[in-house]
């Protein structure tokens, strides 16, 4: 049976009574919220309760879905132990989402299930749940470090599942929204923390689940954003399907985002493919950037392209006139739907000419970065490639002489170098960059380095 409703939630410890009274009094939209919530789910009486929460068990390239029979949880590390839980897993249906995503070869199933209780973005929605109705099985899964659009396929995956049981199943998406709203806050302020609630108010209350994939990484990031892909999980799960959406609270009393939804599941909607819009828009994208790209871009695609497709190397007489008067360092970066796919270069010349280093760093980048598994044909379409040709690396004194912006950074201290390209999202100040570098290398933090600086041409 489809799922027949589902639920977007925050999950601020402080609206359970004990935790903390003062500010709960200043959340009674979202309580009030939560009980309609709670009324709604007695009402239509799930047979299974799924839950994503932020706060589960999370991989950078996997969805972790808890499994066992039983699960506890309490409040205990918010000063309320007697507030507790005890819930029965729906083992059939985690067994059917695993054997589904080993079936298509997606990264989600029970491996790594470490943290045996329930997490706080759990419990906050059971506890209003359980005020009204208890005679559910819980499914819990976690979200990832993979793009947005591998959240909504996750989602989509789930109501496959779903779809071949005879259950009545009710998803609940738990995420607080932004956290930097206010100066007093928890992460004080940025203005991408009020933008980001309003626009991710505006499309949930419409139920455009697709825009929710049109949010880049850097805003995100910038707005400390929560339930993002919390979201897009309860949305591929409801995928092809009309909704009735209805928004019931939104407020950030102290600096945080929190959001009340509910989504009542009609019929069958096919022009509510999400994702399939989302790959054809990505591949138009990347079929224009590569129409119009440079050379040097041109031979970074054509390279892996031929290795991808081909596993050859482009040969030197495939090489344009223009890129093999002169050597200089490479790098390679190759991002897919918004993420980084890959990255691998040189800081001085290891080839006869800038095509071949180019070639050569190309083919590294899609296949030997460790970071990631090589690229496989059917990625191609929704690659994007810029090529950084570097200035060679010259000492600097102090930090007062770097700059993210215009400079790239490379960092040495007993043997271990660390590199950063300039100008990349959310890298603004020289210690951000400093510290990253460090980081890359395995060199601590408080450990003295030596500084060198670089220029770079970027093509894109």
């Amino acid at each position: 049976m489809p799922i027949i409703a589902s639920f977007m939630v925050p999950h601020p410890p402080m609206l359970i009574p004990g935790v903390d009274a003062s500010d709960a009094l200043k959340a009674q939209a979202t309580l009030d919220a939560y009980d309609k919530v709670g009324r709604e789910i007695a009402r239509l009486q799930p047979d299974t309760i799924i839950v994503s929460s932020p706060h589960a068990e999370a991989y950078a390239d996997y969805f972790q879905i808890s499994d066992g029979e039983v699960v506890t949880g309490s409040f205990a590390q918010f000063g309320v132990p007697r507030v507790t839980f005890r819930c029965q897993y729906d083992y059939e249906l985690v067994e059917r989402i695993s054997l589904m995503a080993k079936i298509q070869r997606f990264p989600a199933g029970t491996e790594g299930n470490e943290e045996r209780y329930l997490d706080h973005g759990t419990m906050v929605p059971l506890f209003f749940v359980n005020r009204r109705y208890t005679s559910y099985r819980l499914v819990r899964v976690g979200l990832s470090g993979l793009p947005l659009i591998d959240h909504y396929r996750f989602g989509e995956l789930i109501k496959k599942a779903c779809d071949e049981t005879k259950k009545k199943i009710v998803f609940i998406a738990s995420g607080d929204l932004s956290h930097c709203q206010k100066e007093d806050g928890p992460y004080g302020y940025e203005p991408e923390g009020p933008e980001y609630d309003k626009r991710l108010m505006d499309l949930m209350q419409r139920g455009a689940f697709g825009e929710l994939l049109g949010f880049s990484g850097a805003f995100l990031e910038k707005a400390e954003e929560c339930g993002h892909r919390s979201f897009l999980i309860m949305a591929g799960a409801l995928d092809r399907t009309a909704v009735k959406a209805k928004k019931l609270s939104h407020e950030a009393p102290c600096g945080v985002g929190y959001g009340v939804c509910e989504y009542i599941a009609g019929s069958a909607d096919p022009s509510r493919s999400f994702a399939e819009a989302y790959y054809s828009r990505q591949a138009l994208e990347v079929r224009g950037k590569r129409a119009a790209a440079d050379p040097y871009v041109l031979l970074a695609y054509d390279a892996i392209d031929v290795f991808v497709k081909e596993g050859k190397e482009l040969s030197g007489r495939e090489i344009p006139s223009g890129l093999t008067g002169r050597r200089a360092g490479v790098f390679v970066s190759i991002h897919e739907f918004d993420q980084l796919r890959g990255c691998i270069g040189t800081t001085k010349a290891t080839q006869a000419n800038i095509g071949k280093e180019i070639v050569a760093n190309a083919i590294a980048s899609a296949s030997q970065d460790p970071r990631f598994d090589p690229i496989e044909e059917k990625e191609i379409p929704y690659l994007k490639i810029s090529v950084d040709v570097l200035g060679d690396p010259e000492p600097v004194g102090s930090m007062a002489e770097l700059n993210p912006r215009k400079y790239g950074l490379i960092v040495e201290n007993d043997g271990k170098r660390g590199l950063l390209l300039p100008d990349l999202p959310n890298v603004e100040t020289a210690d951000e960059q400093v510290a990253i570098c460090k980081k890359k290398a395995g060199i601590a933090p408080e450990a003295p380095v030596k500084f060198f600086r670089f220029t770079v041409v970027r093509h894109e």
